[in-house]
């Protein structure tokens, strides 16, 4: 907790005097354990801002929902803008994304099995634990707000439990704990696991892929610590519709964006600004996209090629980020793209991402599977995009919640699909033709062994230097560290990491169709 500003990052109306302030510390040091209040007077409801919190937490958990599509409905439905919004989200993304973390403590804290607990009560503590060790939130605050939501959404019932176990939570700073969930585990995976709060499978699958793909497996803390670390919003100013120096023409005087590292193509949003706000943002000039997928996106279409460059293809399109960009570049070079897609409403979203696209660029959005693709067009395309389904491990600091989903049965279907896919695209590209198999996972099932797959299976594909084209495109005098180069694939493929570069952790390989 901060001493300067207390209680910054919280709602208005929960703010306290210092007198107020001092009584609180002083509860939350177990000096008083019990209100002095009557029952009926004690706190039956908590603030708008935690209210929502709570309600997408629990849309997240009880239905299989994404917090990115929950929550910002809600808030507009329920009137929260500025400070209040701010820690309606800080509350409820990072108690998702932290959820391992604060199991792991209140089990420690909890008379019981954690899997014994309703769910509505679990996650009324996982929220009181995140204000009380991850926001700048008075402890007394914490608990006693979280307590007025335990009893305004669950009921009285469980509301004394709640509050002897936040004190308890309170009463140790975060850095204890952690230190005793490392020091309990069974191994030392585990206990990094448990304090970065990602499932062990997914650690140690981590760990794996930094060593895997040329980097020190030592660097593990720094990966979980950036899955953990809310990204900043990064915009692609898609090129011969917008500049990225003139991205921010007819925004608000408030709006500020600073150049992105490694792409000439992004600008990364001052926090606070919506993007909507951006008039090119609006009318699908730019979009939101990691900057990590705007390099990919770029070193495909700037890899060298044989023959003809008038026919691209995006085989697996939706929701239409990298789409639009291929076709802003497409039009530039005189080049048609065709964006396929099999499920329907993503299809919808490509259509609307390729909004500003002039007329003739885009050939068609078709929907169908990209697996049956090169069969039905074989050698028709002279550059090929297979942004692949996968895990999503790349991008668990943008999606909190599906690192809880993912279980490792779930590479079994993903890389089958993945080398029918990139097999696919390979058919489709004509020889000379160059294909771009990208995966937003670094694990290496998912990355170089499918790709090591399709290829041991044919005579017609070779690699090419994906390392080179990424380099190709960069801003000038940017040194984008690719790790150890021993010759071999992890030469030639290029993997970003979120605690390298800031990026989500993007997989590319280049392929050539010979012959």
């Amino acid at each position: 907790m901060s001493a300067d500003r207390p209680g910054r990052d919280q709602p208005r109306d929960d703010r306290r005097d210092d007198r107020g302030r001092q009584r609180g510390a002083a509860r939350s040091r177990g000096q008083g354990h019990r209100s002095n209040r009557a029952p009926s007077q004690r706190r039956r409801s908590t603030d708008p801002a935690r209210t929502a919190a709570y309600d997408v937490v629990r849309e997240v958990d009880g239905s299989d929902a994404y917090a990115n599509l929950v929550l910002p409905p809600l808030l507009r439905e329920r009137g929260l803008s500025g400070r209040d919004a701010g820690f309606a989200t800080e509350l409820a993304y990072g108690t998702l994304r932290l959820r391992g973390r604060y199991d792991a403590i209140l089990a420690r804290c909890v008379s019981r099995p954690l899997d014994q607990l309703d769910p509505e009560v679990l996650d009324v503590l996982r929220l009181g634990a995140h204000q009380l060790l991850g926001m700048r939130v008075p402890a007394h605050a914490a608990v006693s707000e979280t307590v007025g939501l335990c009893r305004d959404r669950v009921g009285a019932g469980p509301a004394q439990m709640v509050n002897a176990v936040l004190r308890a939570v309170g009463r140790r700073p975060l850095e204890d704990w952690l230190d005793d969930l490392r020091a309990d585990a069974p191994d030392a995976v585990t206990g990094l696991a448990r304090a970065g709060s990602h499932p062990v499978w997914i650690t140690r699958a981590l760990r794996e892929a930094l060593h895997g793909h040329g980097r020190d497996p030592g660097e593990i803390a720094d990966l979980l610590e950036a899955d953990n670390t809310p990204p900043r919003v990064t915009l692609v100013a898609r090129p011969g519709f917008v500049s990225a120096d003139t991205l921010d023409d007819g925004a608000p005087d408030d709006a500020r964006l600073e150049p992105g590292a490694w792409a000439p193509t992004a600008r990364v949003l001052a926090a606070g600004t919506d993007p909507a706000d951006l008039p090119a943002v609006a009318d699908g000039r730019a979009g939101v996209q990691d900057e990590g997928s705007q390099l990919v996106t770029l070193a495909l279409a700037a890899a060298p090629l044989d023959g003809p460059d008038a026919r691209w293809l995006d085989l697996c399109a939706g929701p239409g980020g990298k789409a639009a960009l291929l076709a802003a570049l497409a039009g530039e070079r005189d080049a048609r793209l065709v964006a396929n897609e099999l499920q329907p409403h993503r299809a919808r979203l490509v259509r609307r991402g390729l909004r500003a696209v002039p007329e003739g660029v885009v050939e068609q959005v078709r929907t169908s599977d990209g697996r049956e693709l090169g069969t039905d067009e074989p050698g028709g395309y002279d550059r090929v995009l297979v942004d692949a389904p996968c895990t999503g491990l790349g991008a668990l600091r943008r999606r909190p919640e599906s690192r809880w989903r993912r279980t490792p049965s779930d590479l079994g279907t993903l890389t089958r699909l993945q080398g029918e896919l990139l097999g696919s695209a390979l058919d489709a590209a004509r020889p000379g033709g160059v294909v771009a198999y990208v995966t937003c996972s670094p694990h290496l099932a998912e990355t170089r062994l499918v790709v090591d797959d399709v290829l041991r299976r044919r005579d017609d594909a070779e690699r090419l230097d994906a390392r080179a084209a990424v380099r190709d495109v960069l801003v000038p005098g940017a040194d984008l560290d690719l790790g150890a180069d021993d010759g071999g694939a992890e030469g030639l493929d290029v993997q970003l990491w979120p605690h390298v570069h800031g990026t989500d952790a993007m997989h590319l390989t280049l392929l050539r169709r010979t012959a």
